[in-house]
């Protein structure tokens, strides 16, 4: 939608506010799309029994629970298997969202 066509419906002098609330809401709805899409259980990322077992005894039974947490605080996770988590959910998030 193009400035011309926007100024036609609504009030050119709000269209910076109803702009910056449409991205707003834009990201809002992308976020919940992107939790919704992550609860799954952690099996689904094809991990080897002990890391998914590390990550369990965390209390991570689902993707969504790795979503905005400190992956190196997790215990049981070196650097070779933090680096295969986030490569595994990489794929994950690129395959289903």
């Amino acid at each position: 939608m193009n400035d011309d066509n926007l100024s036609q419906i609504i009030n050119p002098d709000v269209q910076p506010l109803a702009k910056t609330n449409l991205k707003e809401d834009f990201d809002n709805y992308r976020k919940t799309l992107y939790y919704m899409g992550a609860n799954v259980p952690i099996q689904v990322l094809c991990l080897p029994k002990s890391l998914e077992k590390s990550l369990l005894n965390e209390g991570i039974l689902r993707v969504y629970d790795l979503i905005n947490r400190d992956l190196t605080k997790i215990e049981g996770v070196g650097t070779k298997r933090l680096s295969l988590l986030t490569s595994r959910l990489d794929e994950f998030f690129a395959v289903s969202i």
